[in-house]
């Protein structure tokens, strides 16, 4: 009889013993500091040796290997992460693997890019031919290139961003409200994002700061916050009433740096008025 809930979580958990088997068999016991042997007959360590090095009893390692629990806390994923000495990107899949946040991904999120960094990303935005700009994880501008200071002229302008942060911008700024189509809609939105891109953070002292003081100054970012609404940060049709009049273009959102802390913004120019008519009518 097939076992697996409507949610796939049997799956799941079978896929999380999978990895960890795996890892497992990949470390070789010297490198952890334990004898090699003549006499083993396992492929790496063995799982009271892995469950030693975690912290963790033996039994209950098993079982989470053996994909006999779906609830396997952040403290042992964290531990079994050390132990077994997984990379940066295995850590980040045995966390998707068991559907928790992973606290260090958080930190590394917020934490600054260091100045190589800022320089390759600027770097990138610069070589882009359509406007394009890069955010942090709070949604500060990182870079920015000439032709997104040009369309987005009252926010980032030729002589610096009038206001560091997009989603403040967009809430506290006049100026926004006539530039941005539909600025009801797009604001509402991108709280809903916001709230999205930054559950990680939802404990950090820096983020409640920033959420608590935009919501004393924006009745309307209040109203959209405390909606708890949630939706992904994407791409689609945009329209901005520029100097030059009406323009539309189509936007596309990637993710890069630590923990998908940087999201570069690219944007090119659309003639279909219709589509981006229908696209703004369109509410969540």
């Amino acid at each position: 009889m097939d076992e697996s809930r409507p949610d796939g979580s049997s799956d799941q958990a079978e896929q999380l013993g999978a990895f960890l088997r795996a890892a497992r068999e990949r470390v070789k016991p010297e490198a952890v500091g334990l004898p090699a042997g003549r006499r083993r007959r396992t492929r790496g360590l063995r799982r009271e040796e892995v469950a030693a090095l975690c912290g963790i009893s033996p039994t209950w390692y098993t079982w989470i290997e053996q994909g006999r629990t779906q609830a396997v806390s952040v403290l042992t994923l964290d531990a079994l992460a050390l132990g077994l000495r997984l990379s940066p990107a295995e850590r980040s899949y045995l966390f998707e693997l068991a559907r928790r946040a992973d606290p260090r991904a958080a930190m590394a999120s917020r934490a600054p890019s260091g100045d190589a960094e800022d320089l390759e990303c600027a770097r990138l935005v610069s070589l882009m031919g359509c406007p394009a700009y890069a955010l942090d994880a709070h949604w500060d501008v990182l870079a920015c290139n000439g032709e997104a200071r040009r369309l987005f002229a009252p926010w980032l302008g030729e002589a610096g961003p009038a206001e560091p942060n997009l989603l403040r911008w967009v809430y506290l700024d006049p100026a926004a409200r006539g530039w941005i189509v539909d600025w009801e809609l797009r604001a509402r939105r991108l709280a809903a994002e916001f709230r999205a891109d930054t559950a990680a953070l939802r404990d950090d002292a820096h983020h409640r700061r920033f959420v608590a003081a935009l919501c004393a100054q924006s009745p309307e970012f209040e109203q959209a916050w405390r909606s708890q609404q949630v939706l992904e940060r994407e791409g689609g049709l945009r329209a901005f009433a520029t100097a030059e009049g009406l323009c539309n273009y189509r936007q596309v959102t990637l993710r890069g740096g630590a923990a998908g802390g940087v999201k570069l913004v690219a944007l090119h120019r659309i003639e279909d008025s219709c589509a981006v008519a229908a696209g703004a009518a369109y509410k969540p």
